[in-house]
Formats: structure tokens, C-alpha cells, sequence
């Protein structure tokens, strides 16, 4: 995944696997900058 701003570009990983290890879903969270509560239900 990626989002373009002014000045960069982030670039997030997103692994296409059924489950992913906690580890990883934290980094992915951390990376993308958003709030940890949009990725809880």
C-alpha cells in the first residue's frame, strides 16, 4: 500500500497471508501512521 504526500511517499507492506504474527501486524500498523484503533473492531 501507498500514500502520497507533499513532499514523500509511504510505502506499508501488507503480507497476503491468512494470519499474521502479532509482531507484524504491529509494524504494519506503526509504519502506516494511523491510529491503532482503526484496525480493532
Amino acid at each position: 500500500m501507498q500514500k502520497r504526500l507533499a513532499d514523500t511517499t509511504v510505502t506499508v507492506v501488507v503480507p497476503d497471508h491468512p494470519e499474521l504474527k502479532p509482531g507484524t501486524l504491529s509494524s504494519i500498523i506503526r509504519q502506516s501512521g494511523l491510529a491503532r484503533s482503526h484496525f480493532e473492531r
